[in-house]
């Protein structure tokens, strides 16, 4: 019995420390909607969306998937997470040089990376660019804030089908881990071990 439940609690221990991804593709939101504190446990600073065939001109900046991308608006892209994330990363097409930053709750610099070339959109004609280039970021520091900077102006990038990854799962993965470590306790109860 003993051992069953040390188990059950060292695969719960486990489960609640891996990294659990999130992805957002921005198909929720409504054309030219400024994203602020939508999404739960982010704040974007400076972020609008864009939808194709509305405010976005496909043709030139194709979205990964779906219809909606992300679009600077004012400034550079911020993205606030209430708790620390381990990796970000996204699809972006621009019209000049982008560049990806984690930052510490101190704004110490974590990591960094810039996108391969000066512009990626279908007309740029930038020889090997091609749109949706995806960019990542990674720390086991823990970054609270990602800064993604083209044109200090704005308008220069949109960002499509990030995905950024934490130590806090899901509630849901907490409910199951729990009910795991439940079951093997009663089960260890309802069948003791038999003598030899």
């Amino acid at each position: 019995m003993k051992k069953l439940a040390t188990l059950g609690s060292t695969i719960f221990f486990f489960s609640a420390t891996l990294a659990y991804a999130t992805s957002i593709n921005f198909e929720q939101f409504t054309d030219s909607e400024l994203l602020t504190n939508q999404v739960p446990g982010l704040t974007f600073s400076n972020t609008t969306v864009l939808t194709a065939g509305i405010s976005l001109n496909e043709l030139e900046f194709p979205p990964h998937s779906g219809q909606n991308v992300a679009s600077d608006n004012g400034g550079p892209i911020r993205i606030t997470f209430a708790t620390p994330i381990f990796s970000f990363s996204g699809f972006f097409t621009y019209t000049t040089t982008i560049t990806l930053t984690g930052l510490s709750a101190t704004n110490n610099v974590l990591a960094s990376t810039a996108s391969q070339y000066s512009a990626n959109y279908i007309g740029s004609g930038v020889a090997g660019a091609s749109p949706n280039e995806f960019l990542q970021i990674s720390s086991t520091s823990g970054v609270s804030q990602i800064d993604i900077l083209g044109d200090p102006a704005g308008g220069s990038f949109v960002m499509d089908d990030i995905t950024f990854t934490s130590a806090t799962p899901e509630p849901a993965t907490l409910i199951l881990g729990a009910g795991g470590t439940a079951l093997l306790v009663l089960r260890s109860k309802r069948f003791p071990k038999i003598p030899s």
